[in-house]
């Protein structure tokens, strides 16, 4: 068996880095914030600054289907609590790539009335994401 390529993650932050910083963001990478539940420390990919609030933005890239869609709930519950706990305005979960089944599920909303505290988590397609960055909007 081949070993997983883990380095796609850096493609997604190559594209969305570029459009934070033409939307007017500082942006701060691999940020650690509030612990995740029992007590493990949580990075986030970025946190992005302007105007004085602070955005948490967590890149997820499946490529091919695999278990990324899996952790994408604990994702959002990590942000929510990131969120609560610290000085942020809100949270954006990020998922590129071709290989997701559950996009349209997650990025609808389908996730809302299964998970409490995370209504200051956005999960976002690639696209729709890079176009609130561009446009300053986040």
């Amino acid at each position: 068996m081949s070993p997983r390529d883990t380095r796609t993650g850096s493609v997604l932050e190559d594209m969305v880095l570029p459009a934070l910083a033409r939307g007017g963001y500082e942006v701060r990478r691999q940020v650690q914030v509030e612990d995740r539940p029992g007590g493990r420390r949580h990075k986030v990919d970025a946190v992005a600054v302007k105007d004085g609030q602070q955005f948490l933005i967590s890149l997820k890239w499946q490529q091919v289907s695999g278990t990324a869609e899996q952790k994408v709930p604990f994702e959002i519950i990590c942000l929510g609590i990131a969120v609560k706990a610290g000085s942020y305005a809100r949270a954006y979960l990020v998922l590129g790539g071709e290989g997701w089944t559950l996009r349209n599920y997650f990025t609808s909303g389908g996730l809302t009335d299964h998970l409490k505290d995370c209504s200051a988590v956005t999960i976002l397609t690639l696209e729709g994401f890079i176009a609130l960055a561009n446009g300053g909007r986040l």
